[in-house]
């Protein structure tokens, strides 16, 4: 085995009958057991090794191992330039000195400032950096103004003169985005639709999130928030609907706060067909209601109009196919019967007897539809991975 004194690689060429106590030392070492492949490994000045190695055969043995640090590796020697391997920590230095740059700059300092103030709902602070960062001529993206938007949607104000001067900052700051040409997001949208909201003008803000299309932006739940709270606040049923109508047709899903605000105003402008759809909506998609949504409920069976709604013939046959197209349950024939409702609270019993009436709970299916989905979708799956006969035989 040859080595260089100021060498970083050794090539083996050694073996066990005319180094015995080499071959020894070298094969305790778990990471150097390649040097029984005869592949070159590479020696790194790092480590000291325990002892030094005695044989008179080997030239340069007690000489390196007793002065220089050295470290054996299962690696190959690599062919890198050293000018190139330079190249590369150059560009590690260069990446960390870009990103130091950028949090030292002017926008990177009013960016975490302006974080700060967003964590600690501190909104006159965050218009004084706007202002002072607007006279000092310095570049604002669109996070600045989202969080500056944020601030002010956020601001309760301590009476209600703040809460509009507030709210008409935070319309000034959004023009100015707009004027920079700054790109808005959704949540620059769903902020200024916020900001309408508390200035109570819900009118305003389902503006802005139908706006949010013509910008090639998918509005959120959170973006149809101020709008409908807002038009059910006022009781402007009709507007409530088209909000509700419009999230339908942009793929968004209501959950429980938004259910539970339309069936409240339907119930007080007693539109039973409504109610009879926001029920049945209620069941698929919450199941479980908070108690602010049972006395909205409860409050619906127990009104006079409840009482006196409902089909007193029906046909039974269309009910039952209703039930069975509905999986079980729901028959989907409207509100039958008519008279006072029974309203009560009760439990159910392990075998799903009700302790009330003593009617037992229905086993409820998937209805057809989603049963046609649900095949449609494991066929697809399993196309790609079985014989296509005999997945067929199979469904």
């Amino acid at each position: 085995m040859l080595l260089c004194k100021r060498s970083t690689f050794l090539v083996p060429s050694f073996n066990t009958k005319t180094f015995p106590n080499l071959f020894s030392y070298f094969t305790k070492k778990t990471h150097l057991l390649s040097f029984l492949k005869n592949s070159p490994i590479r020696c790194n000045h790092s480590y000291l090794f325990a002892k030094p190695l005695k044989d008179s055969n080997f030239i340069g043995t007690h000489n390196l191992f007793m002065n220089k640090k050295a470290k054996f590796c299962n690696l190959a020697i690599s062919a890198t330039p050293q000018s190139k391997e330079n190249a590369v920590g150059g560009d590690v230095v260069s990446s960390r000195s870009k990103k130091k740059a950028r949090r030292e700059a002017p926008e990177g300092v009013l960016r975490f400032k302006l974080d700060m103030c967003s964590k600690a709902g501190d909104v006159a602070e965050g218009l004084r950096l706007y202002d002072e960062a607007r006279s000092n001529g310095v570049e604002l993206n669109q996070h600045h103004y989202n969080v500056l938007l944020y601030l002010c949607s956020q601001s309760g104000g301590e009476n209600g003169r703040d809460l509009k001067l507030v709210c008409k900052r935070g319309f000034e700051i959004f023009q100015q985005m707009i004027i920079d040409k700054v790109s808005p997001n959704e949540a620059t949208f769903t902020n200024a639709a916020r900001l309408a909201s508390a200035m109570e003008d819900p009118e305003m803000a389902f503006y802005l999130v139908k706006q949010m299309q013509g910008f090639g932006i998918l509005p959120k739940l959170r973006s149809y928030g101020p709008p409908l709270f807002g038009f059910c606040k006022k009781g402007m049923v009709g507007k409530a609907y088209e909000v509700d109508a419009h999230m339908i047709e942009s793929g968004v899903v209501a959950e429980e706060p938004e259910l539970s605000a339309l069936l409240k105003i339907s119930a007080n402008v007693n539109n039973a067909d409504k109610v009879y759809e926001l029920l049945h909506r209620l069941r698929t998609s919450v199941r479980q209601v908070t108690e602010s949504t049972v006395a909205v409920i409860e409050d619906w069976f127990k009104s006079e109009h409840a009482a006196k709604i409902g089909k007193e013939n029906w046909d039974v046959s269309k009910v039952k196919e209703g039930v069975v197209k509905g999986g079980g349950g729901w028959h989907g024939q409207g509100w039958l019967g008519s008279g006072q409702w029974r309203v009560v609270r009760t439990q159910m019993d392990k075998k799903g007897v009700c302790c009330s009436c003593g009617e037992r709970l229905a086993c409820i299916d998937i209805d057809p539809k989603e049963t046609e989905n649900f095949a449609i979708s494991l066929s697809k799956l399993a196309f790609g991975r079985e014989v296509k006969a005999d997945f067929i035989r199979f469904q």
